[in-house]
This record gives C-alpha cells, structure tokens and sequence, in this order.
C-alpha cells in the first residue's frame, strides 16, 4: 500500500515535482498525473508487444539444434 496522497494533487503529495501544472494541483494537475500515467502505460505494453515478437521469432531457431 502506497503512502503517497492522489497524483496531480499538488507538491508533495505524490504528484508533486513534476512541472508547475502538477505542483499547483487541482483539477489540471490530475489531468497532467492521468495523462502521464497513461502514456507510460501505453509505452510499457508497446516494450511488452515487441520484446514478445523478438523472443517468439527467436523460439524455433532454438529448437533447430
């Protein structure tokens, strides 16, 4: 369990530190936290996509010994 407070809810609260959008808080610093959050998400499954077609590209040559 995190002890941080809601993203984007301003300096030092979890969603602090990250450009003064997100250090003022209120509603335009959780827009920016779930914008972030979701570019990163969407990132991370992109990373997951293509390291699973170079290990299943790479699965029958292993199999040619």
């Amino acid at each position: 369990m995190s002890h941080v407070g809601e993203l984007g809810s301003g300096a030092g609260k979890g969603g602090g530190g990250g450009g003064s959008i997100r250090e003022a808080g209120g509603s335009l610093g959780k827009k920016e936290a779930a914008h972030e959050e979701e570019f990163f998400y969407k990132q991370q499954k992109e990373q997951l996509k293509n390291l699973k077609t170079k290990t299943d590209n790479k699965t029958p040559d292993a199999n040619k010994k």
